[in-house]
């Protein structure tokens, strides 16, 4: 399958190819009249929340946008901002890291009558958090109970197969091989907890090769999940072309339909599906090269480095202290700039 970045990576001004849903990415939940403060001040916008990602694009120009994954939140919480009319405003209030950088993301939601306090976005995150088995490589955890695998929610066993030999150490372990609609699994007979859970999403490819030990299977993980070289002996040779077709089939499955485990109920959650693929996501085509630049708003400066908030006739609350060379004024009035 294509290398899967809508996790791992913040994103800004991304295209209208990739502001679509990926195969097993689902919206969760949408939230109207959400301003992006901290770069987009006074533009107010749609945040979408998936099992994936968080987006969020202005209403007035679509092309200014957000795609923030959950695998790079450091923290996330909610704030109550009070306004000089004597109501409330709730703020969202992420911090992410990404390629070395740290990024602060602060969103307020303007619709006054919301109640919700960005429920779904720190609901959706725990979710993620608590189901990484399902999209990581995981040794030595505990998935085997009373010698069974530890099922998942949403996962089957295809195929499980005795005395395979695992060759990941110098002398070579027997055990027992699982094959999942979701994973592979391996765990040794003598001690359960040396074992191995292998999700389809991190194999970069999958072969027969001949070793010091004979034909083996030879399973390579993708450089995001380590680049692990995970060898495994099975006989006779006519049962590990079997296995070997199988995990292909399996695989090539999964790509098509993956499954991510991020699973959250929301009661308010919008009934109306045909939603889920942004149907209603427009784009400007008139310059696709034209993006705005902004992200260094939203750079991180760290607790010692925040500015006092202070009241703010242009927004008609208290807000943040800008940098010397930038007005609230102007972070208002953005348009984007070519870059190069």
């Amino acid at each position: 399958m294509p290398k899967m970045w809508q996790d791992n990576e913040v994103r800004f001004d991304i295209s209208h190819s990739n502001m679509q849903l990926q195969s097993g990415e689902v919206t969760v939940d949408k939230l109207d009249m959400i301003e992006d403060t901290k770069g987009n001040a006074g533009d107010l916008g749609k945040l979408i929340v998936t099992n994936l990602r968080i987006l969020w694009h202005s209403l007035s120009l679509p092309r200014i946008n957000l795609s923030i994954g959950y695998n790079t939140f450091v923290t996330v919480n909610t704030k109550i901002l009070h306004t000089i009319h004597g109501g409330y405003m709730q703020a969202l209030h992420i911090l992410t890291s990404f390629r070395n950088c740290r990024y602060e993301f602060i969103f307020t939601n303007h619709d006054i009558k919301s109640t919700r306090h960005y429920t779904s976005v720190i609901g959706v995150y725990r979710a993620y958090v608590s189901s990484k088995v399902y999209r990581e490589i995981k040794l030595r955890s505990g998935i085997i109970r009373e010698n069974r695998l530890v099922l998942l929610p949403q996962e089957k066993v295809h195929s499980s197969v005795q005395d395979v030999w695992n060759l990941s150490v110098e002398q070579g372990n027997i055990g027992t091989f699982i094959i999942t609609n979701i994973r592979l699994v391996w765990y040794a007979d003598v001690n359960h907890q040396f074992n191995v859970s292998i999700p389809y999403l991190t194999i970069g490819n999958i072969t027969i090769r001949t070793s010091k030990f004979g034909p083996t299977l030879v399973i390579l993980s993708t450089e995001a999940s380590g680049g692990y070289v995970l060898g495994f002996r099975v006989n006779p040779l006519q049962q590990l072309h079997i296995i070997h077709k199988e995990v292909s089939i399996l695989r090539s499955e999964y790509e098509k339909f993956p499954i991510f485990g991020v699973e959250y109920i929301f009661e308010h959650q919008a009934s109306s599906q045909e939603e889920n693929n942004m149907e209603h996501f427009t784009e400007i085509q008139d310059n696709q090269s034209e993006i705005s630049n902004v992200f260094g708003y939203y750079f991180s400066e760290g607790n010692t480095g925040q500015r006092k908030p202070n009241f703010s006739t242009h927004l008609g609350l208290a807000a943040e202290e800008p940098r010397e060379s930038s007005t609230l004024q102007n972070l208002w009035e953005l348009i984007p700039s070519c870059v190069n």
